[in-house]
């Protein structure tokens, strides 16, 4: 079920969500200061996929004040818009039955798209 609903995902605009997150990598990758954001972006990427049957967990390895920091710019600069764009489109989901799951895929990823550092998608 879960590789029909990826499916579907991509089809109607799952794939466009993720070339946005994978261009916008790429821009941040430009300098040597947005590497760490790059890579953050092509996590959701990736996440924005293949949403179905992945999950976002706590990354052991993770350095706690860095992460913290990274979380903290990560949302002053541009996380907050993302994530208010999944709530947006997660609610906009959820009026129609069929809907509701591609609506709690966008509120998985509000979570990762607010704070990414220290999370890993599995």
């Amino acid at each position: 079920m879960k590789t029909l609903g990826n499916i579907i995902w991509v089809v109607f605009g799952g794939f466009m969500v993720a070339l946005e997150y994978f261009i916008s990598g790429f821009l941040m990758m430009l300098t040597i200061i947005g590497i760490p954001f790059g890579i953050q972006a092509f996590k959701m990427g990736i996440l924005a996929l293949w949403p179905f049957g992945s999950k976002i967990v706590e990354d052991e390895n993770s350095s706690g004040c860095l992460s913290l920091v990274m979380n903290i710019i990560w949302i002053i600069i541009g996380g907050f818009w993302i994530a208010l764009t999944h709530l947006f489109w997660g609610l906009l989901f959820c009026i129609t039955i069929i809907g509701i799951p591609f609506g709690k895929q966008h509120f998985k990823l509000i979570h990762l798209a607010l704070v990414p550092f220290g999370k890993r998608v599995e």
